[in-house]
């Protein structure tokens, strides 16, 4: 059986919580990426925050990215998944939550991100598939 740690990028890094949100999408053009954890000063995950969250409820709500701070964004119950978990249950967990990406734990501290595409590189074709289908089905713009 194939855990995360097999499939997770191990290089993920995370905003910090009173890191702007200019400072976030500094570092997701920096890194090619579309979305970072938010975590705190302890190295715990805080939550998820994405391009799309800094456009929708900080430009778009004429707030200033160099004022709002990445704990503004980080609401409501953060999904993760261990990083010796099975990579059937983060698949489960992603379908479950719609989600594309999740943070990897190891002793409450993030130590990379599994996301779709760790997965489809690694997996089969007809789970990647139902995958991608279970999670764009009901929410084509989540994160």
């Amino acid at each position: 059986m194939s855990v995360v740690r097999e499939f997770m990028t191990t290089d993920a890094q995370c905003i910090k919580e009173h890191q702007s949100l200019a400072d976030a999408a500094r570092m997701m053009l920096d890194l090619d990426c579309g979305s970072l954890p938010i975590c705190g000063d302890d190295g715990k995950l805080k939550g998820m925050i994405t391009d799309r969250d800094i456009v929708l409820r900080c430009v778009a709500a004429d707030r200033d990215p160099r004022e709002m701070l990445a704990s503004e964004l980080a609401t409501g119950k953060p999904y993760w998944v261990d990083a010796d978990a099975s990579v059937d249950a983060a698949i489960e967990i992603m379908e479950r939550h719609q989600v594309r990406r999740l943070p990897v734990i190891v002793d409450h501290k993030m130590v990379g991100i599994l996301s779709q595409g760790d997965i489809a590189r690694n997996y089969t074709e007809e789970r990647v598939g139902e995958l991608v289908e279970h999670i764009s089905e009901r929410h084509p713009m989540s994160a």
